[in-house]
Order: structure tokens, then sequence, then C-alpha cells
């Protein structure tokens, strides 16, 4: 089962699937588990791993486990009643149950890296043989293999946590050009391309509907089972099922920049970035191995030379070296990592690697961006001083991405004049020429910026030649579910949890109150907000998850611990700033992150107290005489198999 850290899953007709990286000594793979790909069948071909793992024979997985231990334990049984020819049963029953781990020890010695799992495995159970405990030897063996198997098994089924955000992968899409619709890659796909997505099938490219209505299943990308309808003018994400009729969706991004591709490549990078326990563990194993080497060495030779019987000490120095195995403990600590990461992607959260995963499990201090965080991000227009104030307005913010000029220009559908040399200025609005006139639209900020006096309390303010000619106030609703979830942010052992927003104090204050933060940072631009993460360290907080949506929160997202963009309507310098993904848009996907993060960590300090503990007990009882092989086996993989099912219990939430 041991896989390289990158395997390709590839098919004969020439289609590909990516298996998830693992950082164990075991990468789980999370492709299909048959020749069956997303949209299409490929008849005859036999999708394999580079490393071995057949993606067609995960079916016969089961039958052909149980056929090697039953044909390997029929072997055991006759050696064992067979007493007159024992030995030819014996080896042949060794054979079936461990001719892989010497073939693997041995590739190890010729690595140069023999202090491993299957040479001391292989080291053992021959030197056993050698002093004439046959069934002890092979039995060894054949509950390593029991534990291998039923290890394979747990495996695969923490597999399918993640594996519905690999099948997301689309492997066409219906190109509409002129009156024929031709079948393309989605890597073929240009921006303004028009896609037509027929009923049942999967959105290929972020993009808006220019043509029909539909609801879409969303559940791979944010969790929720609820169909969303939509129609033209909405936006829809890649990777969504089509689940009514034809609609036709005019693509507004690349397949390397869609929300399926970003999606894909989170996953699958997700174990390149280690906790520190994972890079613990695997610095531990390196010294701990050749340690226990030594000591078995010792345990054989120093009472040899005290003259005791150098049979029997050899016998349990051999046990030692069994039930030291450091495998147990290399598994279960990464597997918990992939259970929990699995987990949270199942539920629209992505976590893209463990180390962010133990920060999310630390955090004692949450700070929240408002617009589109915990606000809707749906600005409407509340009223305006002058038509003359919204067509200036309108004149410059038509040139603008930014959500509230995005809404003055939905909202108003009156004429506006021709605009030039318009520039954006960060934090505080916009400025450009109007019939020769210098023309500013904007924060109350820029206008003290720019010395003109104004009436205090207005959303946007709107000057021409520094002269103030009026006003457009906005609004933006809360969330349904902001309040709610910030209340149980602070239950789950989050000491406090800020705001932080451009807007204006009083329109700060009014949010932060209602939703209950404990402090709210107001008319911040965006070093502003990097400076009240700054200030946050100073008061003593260890560990920083910062929420935000917008580009001006992309700086605050890298500086904190932990980055968490709103993916659903989040931009692409926040997604990429950010290091964990929700994909709904909701805070109380946040609440439940940190607690599967808690539960994670939790589990993996327990896995670490069961081996190491386990261990250490059954090491000190074979020195003391009062173990065998049955026991070592148990110290070996029955300890692994109790690590591993406790890993897999994150699973289940």
């Amino acid at each position: 089962m041991s896989l390289n850290e990158k395997d390709i899953i590839s098919c004969g007709c020439g289609e590909k699937e990516s298996c998830c990286e693992s950082s164990s000594k075991e990468s789980i793979c999370c492709g299909s588990e048959n020749s069956e790909h997303s949209e299409h069948s490929h008849e005859g071909c036999s999708c394999s791993c580079s490393c071995g793992h057949s993606h067609e024979k995960d079916k016969s997985f089961i039958k052909k486990g149980i056929l090697r231990i039953v044909l390997g334990g029929v072997f055991l049984g006759l050696g064992i009643f067979l007493e007159k020819f024992s030995l030819p049963f014996f080896i042949l029953s060794y054979i079936i149950f461990g001719y892989d781990v010497v073939i693997n020890a041995v590739k190890s010695i010729l690595k140069g890296k023999a202090l491993d799992e299957h040479f001391l495995m292989a080291f053992a159970t021959i030197c056993a043989f050698c002093l004439g405990e046959y069934v002890e030897a092979v039995a060894v063996m054949l509950f390593y293999q029991v534990g291998e198997f039923l290890q394979g098994a747990v495996v695969n089924s923490s597999r399918k946590s993640i594996k519905g955000l690999m099948e997301m992968q689309i492997e066409y899409a219906n190109v509409l050009e002129g009156d024929k619709i031709y079948i393309k890659k989605p890597e073929e796909i240009k921006i303004g391309d028009t896609i037509v997505i027929k009923p049942g099938e999967k959105v290929a490219i972020d993009g808006v509907i220019t043509k029909g209505k539909t609801t879409f299943d969303m559940a791979a990308l944010t969790g929720e089972a609820i169909p969303v309808e939509k129609g033209v003018g909405d936006s829809v994400l890649s990777g969504s099922i089509n689940n009514g009729s034809v609609v036709y969706i005019k693509a507004e991004k690349d397949y390397k920049n869609s929300t399926v591709a970003r999606i894909m490549d989170m996953v699958e990078n997700a174990s390149k970035n280690k906790a520190r326990a994972e890079n613990f563990i695997t610095k531990f194993a390196k010294v701990y191995t050749p340690i226990v080497v030594v000591l078995a060495i010792l345990v054989a030779i120093i009472p040899t030379f005290m003259g005791y019987d150098f049979s029997s000490w050899l016998y349990r120095a051999l046990i030692f070296l069994v039930a030291s195995c450091p495998c147990a403990l290399v598994l279960s600590v990464p597997l918990t990592f992939f259970a929990g990461i699995g987990t949270m992607s199942r539920h629209g959260v992505l976590v893209k690697g463990g180390n962010y995963l133990e920060n999310l499990s630390n955090t004692d201090l949450v700070v929240l961006d408002k617009t589109g965080t915990i606000t809707e991000g749906k600005f409407t227009v509340k009223d305006f001083s002058s038509e003359d104030a919204m067509k200036y307005a309108i004149s410059l913010e038509r040139f603008s991405t930014h959500p509230i000029a995005l809404a003055l220009v939905e909202c108003y559908k009156g004429e506006f004049f021709e605009a030039e040399k318009v520039e954006n200025i960060t934090g505080f609005g916009m400025s450009g020429y109007v019939k020769g006139k210098k023309v500013l639209v904007g924060s109350e900020k820029l206008m003290e910026k720019e010395g003109i006096k104004v009436e205090r309390g207005k959303s946007i303010y709107v000057a021409v030649e520094k002269e103030f000619m009026g006003y457009i106030n906005i609004d933006d609703s809360v969330k349904k579910d902001s309040k709610d979830a910030i209340s149980k942010i602070k239950k789950i052992g989050v000491k406090a949890v800020y705001m932080l927003t451009g807007d204006k104090k009083e329109i700060g204050d009014k949010v932060g109150n209602y939703v209950g933060v404990d402090r709210v940072y107001a008319e911040l631009l965006p070093d502003g907000k990097v400076q009240a993460i700054e200030k946050a360290y100073k008061d003593g907080y260890k560990c920083v998850l910062a929420v935000g949506d917008g580009i001006n929160d992309a700086p605050v997202l890298a500086r904190a611990d932990v980055g968490v963009a709103m993916g659903g309507i989040g931009s692409d310098a926040a997604i990429e700033a950010a290091d964990v993904v929700i994909m709904n848009d909701s805070l109380t996907k946040l609440e439940l992150a940190i607690k599967l993060a808690k539960k994670t960590m939790k589990i993996c300090r327990q896995n670490v107290a069961i081996v190491i503990g386990l261990k250490v007990l059954v090491l000190l009882i074979t020195i003391l005489g009062f173990s065998n092989m049955w026991i070592a086996v148990f110290a070996d993989v029955g300890v692994a198999m109790i690590a591993v099912i406790n890993a897999i219990r994150i699973v289940k939430i």
C-alpha cells in the first residue's frame, strides 16, 4: 500500500485523474474506484496508479485480501497439525503472508534505508525461524497482513470524504459557436465563450447565465444539500450540477482560475503543508528506530555476557524489535490530519494544509471583516441628495469593481456623463474628469483629505472642483446567521471576536453591537487592518484568525496565523492569501471548522499517547520476560489499528 508522494491515475484511453497526496507513509488515493469517470465510461480501459494502486482493482480488494489470509491460514494450520511435514507448510505460509514485506525490506536495504518497519519485521521473523519458532514467525506475518487489510479498508472509507471533491473534475463542456455546439475540454474554453449546460451536467467554467433558468446542486462546493435556483444575470460556479432545464452561461474565467480547478489544486496540495505534529513524528521516527534497534542488540548481548542463555535473550530481542516498530505512529498522525481535512471538505470548508488545521484549533482571537463577511455584501441605494449627484457618481463608479460601485450601477438606470482619466484611490474612492472638471466620489475621508467640507454620516459623497455637490446613502443588511455564529464561536474556546471595517464608525458600531463582537475598528484602510492585527498580538493573543472576502482583506489574511476567505463571493486575491476557504460564505461554517480542528488535534494527541504508552509497556514486559511474539504483534499491528480507527472517527462527524 505504500505510494509515492504524488501519483497519477492514468487510463489507457488517455484520461487522467489525480491522487491526493498524503504526507504519511501511505499516500491515500482519492480517485475513482472504477474505470468510470465523471461524465463518460472508458470501456475496456484499466485505471491504475503509477504506484501500483489500481482503482479498477479496488472492487476486488476485499476478495484478494481475504483469499490471501485464508490460503496462508490453511497452510499454517496444516503445518501445526501435520508435525512430520510441518516445515514446508510453514515456509509456504510465511511466503504467502510475508513475501511483500521481505521484498520491501531488501529494497530498503539497497536504498540505504534499512531501519524501517519492513526490515524490522523481516529480520525478526527470519531469526525466529532460525530459532525454531515457526508458528510465531508465521503468525507475526499473518497478523501483520490482517492489520494491513483492515487498515486498507479503513483508509478506503476515509477517502470518501475528499473523493466527492476530487470527482468534481470535469471532462468536457458544450461550447456554443454560431448555431452549432462543439464538445471541448475545459482547458480550451476562453473568457467570453458561451457554454450550454444540459440537465444533469456539471458546470465547467465560472460564468453568468445569459439564457434560461434552473436549479443547481452545489453540495460538493458548499456542503449544502438544498438546490439553489438561478436565472439570467446570476453567477454560477464551476462544479455545480444542473438539476433542471438547459441554461446558457457566458464564461468569466479560464479553467485554471475557475472554482473547481482551484479546489482541486487546494485538495491535492494540502499535504505539502505539514502540521508541527506531523513534522515532529517524522523526525521522531528517524531517531526512534535506530535507538530501538541498538536497544534490541543490547538486550541480546548484555545478558549473554552475564552468563544467561543466548537463544532465550535473542528471542526477547526479536520480540523487542517487532513490538517497537514505529509504523503505528508514522501512520496514525498524518491519517488523522487527512481525515480532518477531508471531513471539513465534505462540509464545504477547504483547508490548505495540516499546519493551518493545527493553527485553526489554537485560535484565541477571531477578526472579521464587515462587508461580505458579517453582512450580505449586497448594497442597495437608500436615498440620494440629487439627480446630478447620482449622475456624477455613476459616471466614475461604472469603472470600479467595488461592491458599492456595482450596487450603484445596478440600482441607477438613468443617464450619466462621459468621464476621462478615471482613477481608483484605494480605500478612499474614485477620481476623474467630467466635462473638463475634476470629480471626486468616495468616503468622508476622501473629502477630508481634499479639504472639502461635507455633512457627516452619509455613505458616499460627490464633489466637483472641490465643491461639495451631494451624497448617496446605501444600505447593507446583516446576514441572518452572523449573530448566532459569533455567539457560538465565543463558546468554543475563542477569547474574543473583533470586527474590522473601512466603513464609518457609526455604521461599524451599529453592526458590531448588533452581532455581538467584542471590539470594532472602523474607518480602516488595508494597512490599518494589518496594524489592528499587530496590536492584537501585542495585547497577548497567540493565534489570530482573520476572515475576509475582498481584495483589501488580502494583507490581513496573509498576516494572521489563519486567513479564512469567504470563497463563494470572495475575490481571487483573498482566496490566494487565505489558508482556509469557506465555500458558502456562512460564518456558521467557521464555528464548525474550529470545532472540527479541535477534535482532530484531540484525536491526534490521543493517538500519540496510545501508541507510545502501549509500546513502552510492551517493551518493558518484554525485557522482564513476560512477553511473546503474539503480544509483540499486538504492540505493532494491533496498536496501529486502534490508532487508525480512532483517527477515522472524525470522518463520521
